[in-house]
């Protein structure tokens, strides 16, 4: 069994990567409209996305990119669009904020605890399975296609439903 390396220092691109990412978590959570909300949160799974691919985990990279920058954030803004027209929302807290603050400190506690008390080093080495792109690719347009297209026939569904939900009922008038 090898050692764990001591962990190196921390390098500019991370700092970067760390701070951008937090600066968007912070500004989606507290700006007031909820359309720079998302841009916000756009801003974040892309600087998550760039960390794991930083980290050489590609295909989590690439997946959060086309998951959530392509396909969520692109909903949320969507149906923010289509349901609300420009709204701006009442204030930057809540009511209840002093309770999220309480629970926030709670967990955070809770896991610096929890990381403080194990033993790294014990950790038993696993092995690195290594997937690239290609390969989790080619097993989605050759063994998995069919579960690919229903999946993509069912958002595209859902995605004419919330437009059809959101239209204006003409007939009421």
């Amino acid at each position: 069994m090898q050692p764990i390396p001591e962990p190196t220092t921390i390098g500019p691109v991370f700092l970067v990567l760390s701070f951008v990412t937090l600066a968007g978590a912070v500004a989606a959570m507290s700006l007031r409209n909820l359309v720079h909300c998302v841009l916000c949160l756009v801003v974040t799974f892309g600087g998550l996305s760039a960390l794991y691919l930083r980290l050489d985990a590609e295909f989590v990279g690439l997946a959060q990119i086309f998951v959530y920058v392509g396909a969520v954030a692109i909903l949320i803004v969507f149906a923010i669009l289509l349901t609300r027209s420009g709204e701006v929302l009442g204030g930057v807290f809540s009511t209840g904020w002093l309770a999220g603050l309480t629970v926030a400190a709670l967990v955070a506690v809770t896991l610096v605890v929890a990381i403080g008390r194990t033993d790294l080093r014990a950790a038993p080495e696993s092995a690195v399975v290594k997937a690239p792109v290609r390969q989790v690719g080619d097993a989605l347009m050759k063994e998995y296609v069919v579960p690919l297209e229903v999946t993509a026939l069912l958002l595209t569904g859902a995605l004419i439903g919330a437009a059809i939900l959101a239209m204006p009922d003409r007939r009421s008038k």
